[in-house]
């Protein structure tokens, strides 16, 4: 695809003043100090619950091939990549990335991990920490490794912000797991039941990879983000649905009444769709995805109409005649699709063919 022409933009002072307005205003949300610490005392403290891994961070997926690499290269003096913190009100600390690595060296130093086949240092293959020379041992213990700790002063949002940029040795978490672990409360725990729903799986089918990343949970959660209304939404969905969840913990804390009012209309919008769209959520009938603009057009339509009219839930609304036509495949494409003209686009050609067909 050709690259679109750059627009010549006169910088004003009156821009640069704004720039610098915001850079300022940015860098005093993030607060950090570095640390270094021996491998003796990281494995210590992360067998000792020091260090805690947050609900968001992804199984133990490493295998034992890379662990063992991974220790390799500890022995031979490689550089290793810094490890993440944030400093929790009870001085622990958190986990943002490096908890591969810190279980691996708990296991390693501390436990009965056994190396398995390695390249460069072929002779110690099958060796256990204990197997090795204490001399080296009193080495590998006494390494340190540096760390970059967020700290409590640093408000929700720069938490996320870090939990999304950092881009080391293992895979940074993606939105819906950052959420569960920044954002843990009762609206977010609600988001995490729906995802559940057996005829929402149904309908809304994902890959075996989508949902080991929690993909429905992204689905639950734009429903609702979108569907309570785009006031303040500037074509950034990541921002603005981690705001709408901080805001909604909070009122679900004040009014727990909430969480059943929630449930009922997503519940409601799944049976409408599972009764008058044959495919569900999917592109054609065979599909095996649930493409995300799709789905936020299809279920907040829905919503909509049923919110303006419930006695649609009953009547033979013939989608059949246009969810597979090429005009709305057009309006749910992925180009631009976080535009807020876009989104509402979809949503409104969805509650209008709805009401008009009723």
């Amino acid at each position: 695809m050709a690259k679109k022409p750059q627009v010549d933009i006169k910088i004003t002072d009156t821009m640069r003043a704004a720039a610098e307005a915001e850079i300022i205003a940015q860098s005093k949300r993030i607060e950090f100090y570095l640390t270094e610490f021996s491998i003796e005392i990281l494995a210590g403290k992360m067998a000792g619950g020091e260090y805690v891994v947050p609900a968001y961070q992804r199984e133990f997926t490493w295998e034992p091939e890379r662990k063992s690499r991974f220790i390799e290269s500890i022995i031979m003096g490689l550089p290793i990549p810094f490890l993440f913190f944030w400093e929790m009100e009870n001085g622990k600390l958190e986990i943002v990335d490096g908890s591969q690595r810190l279980r691996t060296l708990a296991e390693f130093v501390l436990g009965d991990f056994r190396l398995g086949e390695l390249d460069a240092l072929p002779t110690i293959s099958g060796f256990r920490f204990a197997d090795l020379p204490e001399g080296r041992q009193r080495k590998i213990r006494n390494r340190s490794i540096r760390g970059i700790v967020l700290n409590e002063h640093a408000d929700e949002q720069a938490r996320f912000d870090m939990f999304e940029r950092i881009n080391t040795s293992s895979k940074a978490a993606n939105d819906a797991e950052v959420r569960r672990g920044a954002l843990a409360g009762p609206f977010m725990k609600m988001v995490i039941s729906l995802a559940t729903n057996p005829t929402f799986e149904e309908i809304a089918p994902v890959s075996d990879k989508q949902r080991k990343e929690r993909e429905r949970e992204e689905l639950v959660i734009r429903f609702f983000a979108y569907g309570d209304g785009l006031d303040g939404y500037k074509d950034r969905p990541r921002e603005f649905i981690f705001d709408y969840a901080k805001k909604m913990n909070a009122e679900m804390d004040a009014r727990p009444d909430l969480i059943d009012e929630y449930k009922m209309r997503f519940e409601m919008m799944v049976a409408f769709v599972h009764k008058h769209f044959a495919s569900g959520f999917r592109r054609t009938p065979s599909g095996k995805a649930t493409p995300r603009a799709r789905f936020e057009g299809m279920a907040i339509g829905s919503a909509l109409a049923l919110r303006e009219r419930p006695e649609i839930a009953d009547a033979d609304l013939r989608t059949h005649e246009w969810v597979h036509e090429k005009e709305f495949s057009s309006i749910t494409g992925s180009d631009g699709a976080n535009a807020i003209a876009r989104l509402r686009s979809r949503i409104e050609y969805v509650r209008t063919r709805l009401l008009d067909a009723a």
